[in-house]
């Protein structure tokens, strides 16, 4: 029997799918392989950069069980190195920049990795270097931020279709897995220009196509715009065979079962509201829609999207669904898989915040997301945290495997890994002195002081 083509591959990967989406710092090991204990059926690395992964080398860790991708400790300059082989905490460092960690037991036709690239040639080098590793290839055409777009990546393919279907066609015509694109909404409204570039991503051979439903300019407190979502879609599976998924406040079960049911998506991808609670992931169990809630019963058949987008969803399929589990012991496991895996520690720290903060979610869900937690842990308390242990400490995690020793807590960035893990704590506990500073910078990008910038306060860059 001959191995299935890429687009039947890319069929049986993403139809009915529910998957863990690409994001920066977050998407690594630890979150990847929890996501899939909770039932994703997909889950994607964060964005690595094409010439940052071809520049690794491929280890297999027999210690994990992993295959790594690391650039070489030899590789950054020598005070670099210093730091990186002086961070206790982080022991890997002394062997380099671990850029993506796979277990192969766990993720097995399940990891799609993301590939942040511009140009063709490019692509297909990264994409070669890893694909023996993964299930299909995705190319981020979708990330409005300025280090991306400045580089001909993310969205800027977007307004340049033809170098989009260039990287596409030549990912599908040489390699074997599925090759697909996550993209944004090309116009608030008018579905046209989006049914435009998807029809041109897919004839070129993407086999499958994943829409956030945002465009560029939207912030993310502002609401997805669902109902030029929902028109995209429909107007794709009417015309089109390759899977579909969406992406975009996909918080509540509820959420989940009305976008699959009036767009007819093959699949859906959740960013925030996975770390919200992973637990969104778990199949729903059998349940008597007769039983509903008079709430529930109202059925969003009745409402416009923009408005059930907005509704506090009750019951069953709501914000307090009982299928969902604690927040308290999501996060805990979180802990116990970074300590599995030897996560980087600001990574960990990172990702441990995004889960307790709301500063990215809609405004109109806000009022609906209860941030509490059991044992009253903060963002202030995690942001304390100097190593892994800081946070086993304060979660109380019961570990499985032996905690590298903890002899470095400087508060200084002694990772030495430039993007990969250094961000500044201002980002959660002072997010609008943080959006300040981000807004200062000139276009040389370098950073300018605020009025409320204490003079010749240390500051980290995120």
């Amino acid at each position: 029997m001959s191995p299935p083509s890429a687009q039947e591959a890319a069929n049986k990967l993403f139809t009915n799918s529910t998957i863990l989406a690409p994001m920066v710092r977050a998407s690594t090991t630890p979150l990847r392989t929890l996501a899939i204990s909770y039932g994703a059926s997909l889950v994607y690395t964060e964005e690595l950069v094409d010439r940052s992964i071809m520049d690794t080398e491929r280890v297999i860790n027999e210690e994990l069980g992993t295959i790594d991708y690391i650039k070489p400790l030899s590789s950054f300059p020598g005070k670099v190195q210093k730091r990186m082989l002086a961070d206790s905490d982080n022991p890997d460092c002394a062997k380099g920049a671990i850029l993506l960690r796979i277990d192969p037991t766990l993720e097995r036709n399940k990891l799609i990795y993301q590939i942040g690239t511009g140009e063709a040639g490019l692509a297909i080098k990264a994409a070669e270097r890893v694909v023996g590793d993964v299930s299909g290839i995705d190319v981020n055409m979708g990330c409005p931020k300025k280090f991306s777009v400045s580089g001909g990546m993310g969205s800027a393919l977007l307004s340049d279709p033809k170098r989009a279907c260039d990287i596409i066609s030549t990912l599908s015509r040489n390699i074997s897995k599925p090759v697909s694109a996550k993209i944004r909404l090309l116009h608030p409204t008018d579905p046209q220009p989006t049914l435009d570039f998807v029809r041109s991503l897919i004839n070129a051979g993407a086999n499958a196509i994943t829409i956030h439903g945002r465009i560029v300019e939207d912030e993310s407190q502002t609401d997805a715009r669902w109902e030029t979502l929902v028109e995209v879609v429909k107007s794709l599976k009417h015309s089109e065979s390759v899977p579909i998924i969406i992406n975009g406040d996909l918080y509540t079960h509820a959420d989940i079962r009305e976008m699959r049911k009036r767009s007819g998506c093959d699949g859906v991808m959740l960013a925030r509201p996975a770390l919200y609670n992973m637990s969104l992931f778990k199949e729903e169990t059998t349940y008597d829609d007769t039983c509903q809630t008079t709430t529930e019963a109202t059925t969003a058949e009745e409402l416009p999207l923009s408005e059930f987008q907005t509704t506090n969803h009750h019951g069953h399929y709501g914000y307090n669904s009982p299928l969902l589990s604690p927040r308290t012991s999501i996060i805990q496991e979180y802990v116990s898989y970074c300590v599995r895996y030897r996560n980087h520690s600001k990574n960990a720290k990172y990702v441990v915040c995004e889960m307790l903060s709301a500063r990215r979610a809609p405004l109109s869900r806000v009022p609906f997301l209860n941030m509490s937690l059991e044992g009253g842990q903060t963002v202030n308390e995690v942001c304390q945290c100097r190593s892994l242990s800081d946070l086993v400490k304060i979660w109380d995690v019961k570990n499985t495997l032996p905690l590298p020793s903890a002899q470095n807590n400087a508060t200084e960035d002694v990772g030495g890994m430039g993007d990969l893990h250094n961000y500044s704590d201002d980002y959660f506990l002072k997010p609008d002195l943080f959006d300040k500073k981000a807004a200062a910078k000139d276009e040389t990008g370098e950073e300018k002081k605020t009025d409320e910038e204490t003079p010749g306060a240390k500051r980290q860059k995120i």
